[in-house]
């Protein structure tokens, strides 16, 4: 088992000009962890054409405190993406497939749609969504990187959805990260939803959420709603609600012995509440 943390988790630390997203590297490698995840808006914030020199500046910077990356996140949207011209999205994402390539990352994650408008149903848009997905993992694959689609962005979250898209696909490159949190911006219980993934699950990502009901009293700044309208606010892996350590044990049994990320978007203070939540990562591992 290898840990890793997203760079994403840092974001608060980044924005605050408190540490730069090189710098987030370095803190890892003092944190414990063994790779590091890239995300597109927190480490290629650059003109395209100078993305494959950072990419190249990131590896160095990661070998130099002895750790690679485990993965690369990108935003994208199969259906609106690239103004609604989906050749160009397509496109725009393998170019993202190089740059995962440069940094060294065996993975990238890509979303996959918000929907559309008018409304149509998951189902009737599988077709089109898995031909752009499996002409994306082909590229990917002449370029020795998996892809990966997370149960991420509200419209393509549910595990049910996820796995409708894997199977649709239909190939051997493509497999699913679970977000053991994210599942309950769907309003889905995390550990049944682990358990329907966790066969097709090439990689996680670790999250811990504080939740709240609908009717509850509205939590105000930091919070936001899900699908159903309860509050979700990010926290320390261990301090929420998400059943992380049921959802350790039921990937531990399905064979996963890959790479655990964690992905921290709480108010805490991110280098600490990364810090604690990788040693309670470990411990439940171990204790599952």
């Amino acid at each position: 088992m290898k840990f890793s943390v997203s760079l994403y988790s840092f974001f608060k630390a980044i924005k605050a000009g408190e540490l730069t997203p090189e710098e987030c590297i370095g803190k890892a490698a003092e944190l414990g962890f063994d790779a590091v995840e890239a995300v597109d808006f927190v480490n290629f914030q650059c003109p395209e054409e100078e993305m494959p020199a950072k990419a190249l500046a990131l590896k160095v910077q990661a070998e130099k405190h002895g750790l690679g990356f485990s993965s690369l996140a990108v935003g994208a949207d199969l259906l609106n993406g690239s103004g609604g011209d989906t050749v160009r999205e397509i496109e725009r994402v393998k170019k993202y497939v190089d740059i995962a390539a440069l940094l060294g990352a065996p993975r990238m994650r890509h979303d996959i749609t918000k929907g559309c408008e008018p409304a149509r149903s998951y189902d009737s848009l599988l077709p089109a969504l898995s031909e752009a997905v499996r002409e994306i993992t082909q590229y990917a694959e002449s370029k020795g990187v998996l892809t990966m689609t997370e149960n991420h962005g509200f419209f393509s979250q549910d595990s049910e959805r996820v796995e409708k898209l894997y199977t649709a696909v239909g190939h051997p490159n493509f497999k699913l990260l679970c977000d053991m949190g994210n599942f309950l911006c769907a309003d889905e219980d995390p550990a049944l939803a682990v358990a329907r993934v966790a066969p097709y699950t090439a990689y996680v990502h670790a999250k811990d959420f504080i939740v709240k009901s609908f009717y509850s009293e509205d939590p105000g700044e930091g919070a936001f709603q899900t699908r159903a309208g309860n509050y979700l606010r990010g926290t320390v892996i261990g301090h929420g609600n998400v059943p992380v350590k049921q959802c350790l044990r039921t990937l531990k049994a399905a064979g996963f012995d890959g790479t655990i990320a964690i992905e921290f978007e709480g108010m805490e203070p991110c280098v600490e509440a990364v810090r604690i939540g990788l040693a309670n990562l470990k411990k439940y591992w171990n204790e599952v």
